[in-house]
């Protein structure tokens, strides 16, 4: 069993969309958009990962760029944050070619995918689908590496560290910069190797699964309490005119309409 530790940089240029469709981000389909721009695919440019075995010696690494298909162009924010340009991927070879390439790399559906956060498992899936490629060569077992970071600092449970910043609270050193696919697989690895401990058990990732929040139950107002809660308050029995009003007066303050920030009252 070897652990497979991975990142991915992504584009999104949709003033460069090559294609006249959208991602669904809930069935992983592309979708006929008539008016265009809403949550494209996030495509990948770069699969950077290392392999470690059940003694976290390094195995191997990959590091791959890709040639876009959905978009012509790298937006000008992923340039900066990432330094990959337009020019330098046109030299490289479609997703098709390097998801093989990884696949191989990865060298069996035994092996555990390790990530810092989701959206890199989500993406890996989504872009195989997108390209019609066969997700099901991709291994089931995964960890998310971020909550156990959270956990391993006793921080609260919806706190969790970015990258750099857990890397710098476990006094990893810093030789390589940050938003490079290998690069971030590299501290990812070292923050598995400081934070690793027997609970640290791999999940079943199922790319069908569906995230629903549980619809929350009507509430209703009971008046008549509400209006006798005001009679008791003022020792007698409200008038019709009264009733009405005090319960115009709760109905307009659950819409927040004199609700007051720090700029005073809200226009509506």
């Amino acid at each position: 069993m070897n652990y497979v530790i991975f990142d991915l940089e992504f584009n999104q240029d949709l003033p460069s969309l090559q294609i006249p469709g959208k991602m669904n981000l809930e069935t992983n389909s592309l979708v006929v958009n008539k008016d265009g721009l809403s949550q494209y695919l996030y495509e990948i440019i770069q699969i950077g990962a290392i392999k470690l075995n059940s003694d976290f010696t390094t195995l191997a690494t990959f590091n791959r760029y890709i040639k876009p298909t959905i978009y012509s162009n790298i937006s000008p924010f992923i340039t900066h944050l990432t330094r990959i340009t337009t020019e330098q991927l046109l030299q490289e070879e479609p997703y098709f070619k390097v998801y093989e390439s990884f696949i191989d790399f990865i060298g069996g559906s035994d092996s555990i995918l390790c990530t810092w956060g989701m959206s890199d498992l989500k993406g890996l899936y989504k872009n195989a689908e997108y390209h019609q490629l066969d997700s099901k060569l991709l291994p089931r077992m995964f960890l998310n590496l971020q909550p156990f970071a959270s956990t391993h600092f006793k921080l609260p449970g919806k706190h969790l560290l970015g990258l750099q910043s857990a890397v710098e609270l476990l006094g990893i050193p810093i030789p390589f910069e940050f938003h490079n696919a290998l690069n971030d697989s590299y501290y990812t690895a070292e923050i598995f190797k400081k934070i690793y401990n027997s609970s640290l058990q791999p999940n079943i990732y199922d790319p069908t699964f569906l995230f629903r929040r549980p619809r929350q139950r009507k509430k209703t107002v009971n008046y008549n309490q509400l209006l006798k809660q005001f009679e008791k308050i003022y020792a007698r029995i409200m008038t019709k005119e009264e009733q009405e009003m005090i319960m115009l007066a709760y109905k307009m303050g659950r819409t927040n309409q004199f609700v007051e920030d720090a700029r005073g009252i809200q226009d509506k």
